[in-house]
This record gives C-alpha cells, structure tokens and sequence, in this order.
C-alpha cells in the first residue's frame, strides 16, 4: 500500500476534466461523468465513491461500471458486510485528524496486497479488479472522502505518469465533489425524509420501496415486481442513496421522524 501527500493546488488540473466536472455536480450520475472524463488520460474500469462523516457512518456517494451495474452491486455489499472496516483507505483517513486547512492524499493498492479474504474476494476477485487508485481528502470539518478508480485485468497497470497526472487533479475532483454533496440529497445527512422526496423517486425505485415498507425482503420484491434479484438491489441501492438511507432501519426511522414533524 502506498500513499502519499498533495499540494492544494489548482494550477496544474486538467481543463477538459474541469469542464466535464461542472456537468457532473447535481447530476445522479457523477461517477459515470468522472469515470467518463478521465478516460482519455486514465482509463479505468469502475469508479466508486465513499464519504465517511465524523460519526463513523460510511456512505456510497456515486459509483460507476465501464459496463454494466458491477461497481453498484459491490457497492451495496461493501456496505452491507462492513468492509469499510477492512478498507486501508477507511480506516486510514477515519484515523487522520482534521486540520484549519483541507488535506490531499494519493493512495494506491494492488489487490493482492487487501489481506481480509473476503473483502479481496468481493470487492476484488469476483470484479476482476488488479488495482485502484485513489483520491483521498480530509476536510476541516471532519468529512472524509476516498474517490477511487480501479483497473481490472483488461488494463495495464497504473505507471508513475498517471500517478503524476491523478496527484495534479485531486484539489479539482474534491472541489467538484464538495459541491456535487451540497445540491445531491442522496449525497449528505438527511435530516427527513419528506413525501416529496419518496414521490420524486423514478417509478421503479418507488415501486420496490413501496415492497420494503410493505415487509417483504428484496428478494420477494424482484418476484412480484418481475425482475431479476441483482435488478432489484440496485434499484434498493439507488433509492436508499437518493433518501440518504443506508438500511430498512434508517428508512423506518427517518419515515417516522418525518411522521412526527409534520404532525
């Protein structure tokens, strides 16, 4: 595992990827759009996103495939089996303490250097993953972020060069990011979970929520919805994200609390 620190320092960041970063802030796809623009300088297969909050709570921000749901679906068992807590990124910046000035690291991992088994065998070998890298950034107020991009076995491995190229870019991506936080629900604290919010969730998303408050697991959900279980979670993982939720606990809660505020 190395890491190492960066300068905050938008001088040397990459006027292309700029201007694809002010598309993506507010969008639902933000990982999609970074994924997207690094490719021509950093090609990579998925990239994922995790905020850590000066609580403990780890949440997926945004995550993206090359092709198909592969990143969501790791994602939402990253989540669920508490890999955060094998994650060196995690447990690293969940360590660090906030300074008056944001702070910028580099990190960079190759799968057979993940010791938990299982987390390797998830998160890594069943994706086909060979390495990440990673943005990682520490604000002032506590809110940490690891921006990560991976490379499976179709790519070549991360040179100096892209190291060089990804430490020049960090200040850009986590401004962008910061921002992106500010106007995504999805993407900070709730506080409610208004009906608006619920209402505004895309048909299917809607649908399967409606199943969960109703008592069935995700499973029965696919049945009567007609879908394929790997549909459903990402359907599940993509309106919890949207609520600002990470289980069906926090769904109830946050449901409830809403219940009494507008009683």
């Amino acid at each position: 595992m190395q890491r190492r620190r960066l300068s905050d320092d938008l001088a040397h960041a990459d006027v292309r990827l700029a201007a694809a970063l002010m598309d993506a802030i507010g969008a639902p796809d933000f990982a999609r759009q970074l994924l997207d623009a690094v490719q021509p300088t950093l090609p990579a297969s998925h990239c994922t996103i995790f905020g850590l909050r000066s609580n403990g709570r780890v949440d997926a921000i945004s995550t993206a495939s090359g092709v198909g749901e592969v990143a969501t679906l790791t994602a939402v068992d990253y989540i669920r089996l508490g890999f955060d807590r094998k994650d060196t990124n995690m447990v690293w910046l969940a360590r660090r303490k906030p300074g008056a000035r944001r702070q910028f690291w580099l990190s960079h991992q190759l799968a057979d250097d993940v010791a938990d088994e299982a987390y390797r065998r998830v998160c890594y070998g069943e994706t086909g993953i060979r390495e990440r890298l990673s943005w990682l950034a520490l604000w002032p107020d506590g809110l940490r972020v690891a921006v990560s991009l991976y490379r499976n076995h179709s790519f070549a491995d991360y040179t100096p060069a892209d190291f060089d190229w990804a430490g020049a870019q960090v200040a850009l991506v986590a401004t962008a990011l910061v921002r992106h936080a500010r106007l995504t629900p999805g993407a900070q604290p709730a506080t409610g979970v208004p009906r608006d919010r619920m209402a505004h969730l895309p048909a299917r998303e809607r649908q399967l929520m409606a199943c969960v408050l109703a008592g069935q697991t995700t499973r029965q959900a696919a049945q009567k919805m007609g879908i394929s279980l790997t549909t459903a979670l990402t359907y599940r993982y993509r309106a919890f994200q949207r609520l600002g939720v990470r289980n069906h606990r926090e769904l109830l809660g946050l449901l409830d609390a809403a219940g009494s505020a507008g009683r």
